[in-house]
């Protein structure tokens, strides 16, 4: 496709942008598994001005159920895009596996299973880029925690479910988003106990299983949603942060993990065995 000399067809998606003016500095041509041609243009353009100030500040807690609760209360819901396919795609996959390799039947079946994922994909991203879009427009300050995304699919139960929420991606979107408005992201660590302190009165549960969703602090009898505990939590540990407040101050502000799985070092290791 790169030696061809005649004009190629395509589809532009921006129509407020002249194509035509456009002196783009590196153009990206690539091909999707199943068969679409995508061009990407790369150009140079002046630094967007910040967004107005809001006055507001959000914490964000992240889950599976409902994929954030935030601080405010607001319940995002998790729309689930490859739950709702996945008999599409298991159809389609079983349908290829009949077909004889390297036939041509064969290739439009896998044609077939690449664009069901691709629906997934983009759907996914739609929803990624409006919901922080959305959240990066409502407040100055927005605190997430800092989670172990490649440690938590290690469950097998909820591989598919965590892979399928895309808070990897979130995280990315938000970093840029703030940026870009002049927003401030905060991320607190990951060994912060959000969900098991009070917000109320501070008193930290010895214990907390995941499926209690709600429950009520012995120190101060406040009932709490575990969700939106666990936002308000976070919001609270974001503003130490940003205050620049002393270790012990706040509570997770300075959490890191204790005990046997502290990392190890980056050092040099005696190995276990030799070559003969």
């Amino acid at each position: 496709m790169a030696k061809t000399t005649a004009p190629l067809t395509l589809v532009w998606s921006f129509d407020e942008v002249d194509l035509a003016a456009l002196n783009p500095t590196m153009v990206v041509v690539s091909r999707e598994p199943d068969g679409r041609w995508y061009v990407t243009l790369a150009v140079d353009r002046d630094p967007l001005e910040p967004m107005p100030s809001t006055g507001h500040q959000i914490g964000i807690d992240l889950g599976v159920k409902d994929f954030a609760v935030t601080s405010d209360g607001d319940r995002i819901a998790n729309p689930r895009h490859l739950e709702r396919k996945a008999a599409n795609l298991a159809r389609y996959q079983r349908r290829m596996t009949r077909k004889q390799l390297g036939s041509a039947n064969r290739r439009k079946a896998r044609a077939k299973v690449a664009r069901s994922h691709r629906k997934v994909r983009n759907a996914r991203a739609d929803f990624l880029h409006r919901t922080s879009t959305g959240l990066v427009r409502r407040a100055d300050v927005i605190v997430i925690e800092d989670l172990t995304v490649a440690g938590m699919v290690r469950n097998r139960r909820l591989a598919r479910a965590i892979s399928d929420c895309g808070w990897g991606e979130f995280r990315r979107q938000l970093e840029y988003k703030a940026h870009r408005a002049g927003r401030t992201l905060i991320v607190i660590d990951r060994w912060y106990p959000s969900s098991k302190t009070c917000s109320a009165c501070g008193y930290l549960l010895a214990e907390l299983s995941l499926s209690t969703r709600r429950w009520t602090c012995p120190g101060c009898r406040t009932r709490h949603d575990r969700d939106h505990n666990a936002a308000e939590n976070i919001l609270a540990a974001g503003r130490a942060v940003a205050a620049g407040s002393a270790p012990g101050e706040v509570c997770g502000a300075d959490v890191r993990r204790q005990g046997p799985s502290l990392p190890q070092s980056a050092g040099k290791q005696k190995p276990l065995w030799r070559e003969p």
